[in-house]
């Protein structure tokens, strides 16, 4: 029997899904649940939790899912680490499935590279980038800077194409010191970009939608991608 594999999106993404079904192995099936969202500020991703996350849960336990993704970082790291917790144990009671959140698998993933000092990137306005920094550095991790374009519309994030995120990496970070980049967002066509990255950088790079595929492969027994 395969596999379900529950993505719970922002509406407005539509990125991640396609990351996911292009590298999930052939004993998992996809199946997604959407929160409304049309604008990546505080504001909007206070209003998806609070009034439309409830309903995409809702609708993904009904498949009785095997492991449920939530899957939008900056919402993660939003309220802070312990209420992305509380917000992963709450979905998890009601779908009865292992719950994964972006946010938390970033922080495992480059734990497991045993960085501990990073750049960040992100196509986020300031705001957001600031709740990133704080969820890293509650985590004992040092953010050595962190950059982001400044996009509201999710829309818009996705539209950016992987060699202008490359061009990003190159211009922020080629001169700093840290041990490891993180590419923020499931919106945003990191995981395409992230071997040029390395490539260019010649360090390691941890994007949000590989460490969920990294979590979600662990938890289903199949092989995780380096």
């Amino acid at each position: 029997m395969p596999v379900r594999v529950g993505l719970l999106v922002p509406s407005s993404n539509t990125v991640a899904e396609v990351d996911f079904y292009r590298r999930l192995p052939s004993m998992a099936t996809l199946h997604t649940a959407r929160m409304f969202l049309e604008e990546v500020t505080p504001e909007h991703e206070s209003a998806m939790l609070d009034r439309h996350l409830s309903a995409a849960v809702k609708d993904i336990a009904t498949l009785s899912p095997d492991v449920v993704v939530f899957a939008c970082t900056s919402a993660g790291a939003l309220r802070g680490n312990a209420s992305e917790a509380e917000l992963l144990a709450r979905i998890a009671a009601q779908t009865g499935a292992e719950t994964i959140g972006v946010a938390a698998a970033v922080r495992r993933a480059i734990a497991a590279r045993r960085a501990e000092r990073v750049g960040v990137i992100t196509p986020y306005v300031e705001s957001l980038n600031d709740k990133i920094r704080a969820a890293l550095e509650a985590d004992g991790l040092r953010v050595a800077a962190i950059d982001g374009l400044g996009i509201r519309a999710n829309s818009e994030i996705a539209a950016v194409e992987p060699e202008r995120i490359v061009r990003l990496a190159a211009e922020c970070f080629e001169r700093a010191e840290f041990e490891l980049l993180f590419v923020s967002c499931t919106n945003f066509r990191a995981l395409d970009a992230r071997e040029r990255i390395e490539r260019t950088l010649q360090i390691p790079v941890v994007t949000s939608n590989q460490a969920a595929l990294e979590a979600v492969l662990d938890h289903i027994g199949a092989t995780t991608p380096a």
